[in-house]
């Protein structure tokens, strides 16, 4: 949580950051009311931050249905008796108020404008601050405008999420940016919804705020451009999409439990309990721990900066999971992890690390690896844009979403080499891999070596 610059002594604005999904979530405070935008799925934060200032939470605001996390707003209105505020086009199936063109929210001495802006998702809106001097202050763009960037229009296609078409949204986000944001005043403060490394958009920077008059010199997608050529600059090189982003989208339509009952209610599992077969386990240990043992078939999975993300990538949104850590206090921190993009009730079990763990990983002579990389069936399990520059001539190109998936494409005439750009990422594509070849094909994983085999510039 950091508190950000106000340019008047009314309101307050606080920030909070979650850096595992890069997101931004805001509490607005004028005298003793208080507006959460965004909120994220734990609603604690916001609660502590009106009961330090002696306020009261009178309204949430959902700039859109997220697809990255699952937002607390439902929890947080039944809680406080907040409304909920949130575009119409939504057709969101909880109790709310609609909020869109024209319409105002009064918060103490100053006022929320709702502005339409799709293109990121049909029915996101931006939130204009407006001072008790009728000044415009601050805009809080949601995943429409980013520093440095815009929200990606592709993760609305699929039917069960509206089957909009990239196109029609980015020229939606064309005239979002041109016609509403980019008209307001220069010195207007900025507050997305996203930082670095988000996947709702592709080039963010590491500024968590900035203005309007900043982006619309330095933000490449606000540059003087056709909406032709605005649509193809955009829909370029855009990350892939994780396997949870639909399913976090109707779950937000919907209104998710809340947080903590959510958390209490996952199984927690006795040591020595038998695994249900056919359930893939996800184990959160460091790898070196992992290849020393690990139950035959798991899945390793590092508890780390960007658990939630690969955990969303890897494993579906209606598949059931097992997972392991090496103490409690490291699987409640992954099972509050899951619950953050919705994938608490998929846990079947968790428990701590089995005494027992027959299966091992073999270790990787990376000086054989440098001498002769032709003895290996390497595969690069980096996104595709990564690819692009590759590590070894000849490697198979599997990014690591796909390779449950594509894992029997791999030839086994050969023992089997996993890379990605530094090491995260593969010791979780070496273990689905372990798991998906004949027992007797060996399957190593290059991890923080590949550094050694390639630019620092391409190390991630």
């Amino acid at each position: 949580m950091s508190p950000l610059p106000s340019s008047t002594t009314s309101v307050q604005i606080q920030q909070f950051y979650d850096k595992g999904l890069a997101h931004a979530s805001y509490a607005i405070r004028s005298g003793r009311q208080v507006a959460i935008i965004d909120p994220a799925r734990d609603p604690q934060p916001y609660y502590d931050f009106a009961d330090e200032h002696d306020a009261k939470i009178v309204a949430v605001i959902e700039t859109h249905p997220h697809a990255d996390f699952v937002s607390s707003h439902l929890e947080i209105a039944q809680e406080t008796g907040a409304t909920i505020y949130v575009s119409k086009l939504v057709h969101a199936s909880y109790p709310h108020q609609t909020f869109d063109d024209g319409q105002r929210i009064s918060l103490g001495s100053v006022e929320l404008h709702a502005i339409n802006t799709p293109g990121h998702s049909p029915d996101s809106i931006s939130i204009l601050l407006v001072d008790e001097f009728a000044q415009h202050r601050a805009v809080f763009t949601g995943d429409t405008l980013f520093v440095g960037d815009v929200g990606r229009p592709d993760l609305r296609e699929d039917d069960n999420v509206g089957g909009h078409s990239r196109e029609e949204l980015a020229a939606q986000l064309y005239h979002s940016t041109r016609q509403k944001l980019m008209t307001l005043p220069a010195t207007t403060k900025v507050y997305p919804a996203h930082g670095p490394g988000s996947l709702c958009g592709k080039t963010t920077s590491t500024d968590l705020d900035s203005t309007i008059g900043r982006e619309v010199k330095t933000n490449y997608a606000l540059q003087p451009m056709s909406q032709e050529e605005f649509i193809k600059v955009l829909l370029e090189d855009q990350p892939f999409m994780p396997k949870y982003f639909g399913h976090d989208v109707v779950l937000n339509k919907q209104g998710a439990l809340p947080f903590e009952d959510s958390v209490r209610a996952v199984p927690r599992l006795q040591p020595g309990t038998a695994l249900a077969p056919g359930v893939v386990v996800i184990d959160t240990r460091p790898a070196a721990q992992f290849r020393a043992g690990h139950m035959p078939g798991a899945i390793n999975l590092m508890d780390g900066g960007k658990f939630e993300t690969w955990l969303g990538s890897v494993v579906g949104p209606q598949e059931p999971f097992y997972l392991i850590a090496d103490s409690q206090i490291a699987l409640d921190t992954v099972i509050r992890k899951s619950a953050k993009i919705g994938y608490e009730t998929n846990i079947k079990g968790a428990l701590l690390t089995p005494r027992e763990l027959p299966a091992a990983s073999p270790a990787t002579d990376v000086e054989h690896v440098r001498r002769q990389p032709q003895d290996f069936t390497i595969v690069d399990i980096r996104n595709r844009t990564e690819a692009q520059q590759p590590v070894f001539d000849n490697a198979l190109v599997i990014p690591l979403p796909e390779l449950r998936e594509r894992a029997h494409e791999i030839p086994t005439s050969k023992p089997v080499l996993i890379h990605c750009a530094g090491g995260y990422r593969s010791a979780a594509g070496s273990s689905i891999v372990q798991a998906a070849l004949p027992v007797e094909v060996p399957v190593y994983d290059l991890g923080e070596a590949v550094t050694d085999f390639q630019p620092a510039s391409a190390h991630a």
